[in-house]
């Protein structure tokens, strides 16, 4: 029976506790921590966790027999507590974003080296079944070369979600949709092609004057391969439509799922290839449901990684994959010029000090709510196709 811990009891905890309670006959929650202690024991009423320690701050738990730690703070906390557990013999499931800066990553990626414990990073798309039948079909080459794709990261946040006191600065929160929104479905587009060689973007605050980060970006990209792409990330958009598209040299295929392939007529023009379009449908019917879908998916994988030694599906050099990709958007979108990957340690941005001098603050922070009322929240759609 593995023994598990959470560090912080904000609104995202509760995704991991569920998921913890499904695999009860595998792990038990013995700790929370949180610094507001009304928040842990609030959570130990919502799912009615018995025998379970609360403490304020998380190097209580240093030392204690402890398996594995969720990890579900605020951005710019969690290399040092990740490294903190990691040293200690614990492994480590950390919440999105890996980190507030490509440094950070690197420490984190070496104290998981070093301890040789598990750090996994929080990216629960890929635990949904259309994300996981889509990997399979790129793989396949049924539909040839990738040529381009589209990532549509669309949300919607009111104008007080950036009240909440971490939210909404470059120093705490670490950007703003990009990299706490959007790093769902530009980890998926990385786990599909790899990293681009290069971008060019932009970003703006269109709609949120109580935060100094973007509420809108808009990524240019080029891969090694010819390909190229386009990511869209926003908490702007009404109705919080989500998609990647793929579109092959034989067909596109999508998440939600779609397909469409052509032939070309005599005049150039397409004619549907309903052979292929007929054999990738078989393809992706064929291929199985996920059993455990999102945060219950990835708690799977990470406690069948401890249970038998068998890799994590995401690291932290997957996670740190994606948050340079995030980070290029970001000195892209600052400074004008395009971005060339990867990005060097010397770079300004590698480090979150640099990042921070070198961002524009949209607007001034205008509020600071210390906690939210407990209200339901979104991780992203389930990316089914709806009648």
């Amino acid at each position: 029976m593995l023994k598990v811990a959470i560090i912080g009891a904000g609104a995202i905890s509760s995704a991991h506790l569920e998921a913890y309670r499904t695999f009860g006959s595998r792990c038990k929650v013995v700790a929370i921590c949180d610094a507001y202690m009304d928040k842990a024991q609030a959570r130990l009423q919502q799912f009615q966790l018995e025998g379970v320690k609360i403490v304020a701050d998380y190097k209580e738990l240093l030392g204690e027999d402890i398996d594995l730690v969720s990890v579900c703070t605020p951005p710019y906390t969690h290399a040092p507590i990740a490294v903190d557990l990691l040293n200690d013999g614990k492994h480590v499931l950390v919440e999105k974003p890996m980190a507030s800066s490509l440094q950070e990553c690197d420490q984190m990626n070496e104290a998981a080296r070093r301890s040789g414990k598990i750090l996994s990073i929080v990216a629960q798309n890929r635990f949904k079944t259309p994300m996981m039948k889509l990997k399979s079909v790129v793989d396949s080459g049924l539909m040839g070369p990738i040529v381009h794709a589209q990532v549509d990261s669309f949300w919607w946040r009111g104008h007080c979600y950036y009240d909440l006191w971490w939210r909404g600065t470059w120093e705490k929160e670490g950007g703003g949709c990009t990299l706490n929104h959007a790093v769902h479905h530009i980890d998926a587009l990385l786990w599909m092609m790899g990293q681009p060689s290069e971008l060019q973007a932009f970003m703006t605050n269109t709609s949120h004057d109580n935060a100094e980060v973007e509420d809108l970006s808009m990524a240019m990209l080029r891969f090694p391969q010819g390909a190229l792409g386009i990511v869209t990330s926003s908490v702007v958009h009404h109705g919080e439509e989500q998609q990647l598209i793929f579109q092959g040299k034989q067909a596109r295929v999508s998440a939600p799922w779609k397909i469409k392939a052509s032939l070309s007529s005599p005049n150039g023009f397409p004619t549907p290839n309903e052979g292929l379009e007929q054999q990738l449908q078989e393809l992706y019917d064929s291929l199985p449901e996920v059993k455990y879908i999102g945060h219950e998916g990835q708690i799977d994988n990470v406690l069948t990684a401890i249970e038998t030694g068998a890799p994590v599906l995401v690291d932290g050099i997957s996670g740190r994959s994606t948050l340079e990709f995030i980070t290029g958007i970001y000195k892209s979108a600052s400074t004008g010029e395009k971005v060339v990957f990867p990005l060097a340690e010397n770079d300004p941005f590698y480090t979150r000090e640099g990042l921070t001098a070198h961002t524009p603050r949209f607007y001034g922070k205008t509020a600071s709510v210390e906690n939210f009322q407990e209200a339901a929240i979104t991780t992203g759609s389930s990316l089914e196709n709806k009648v």
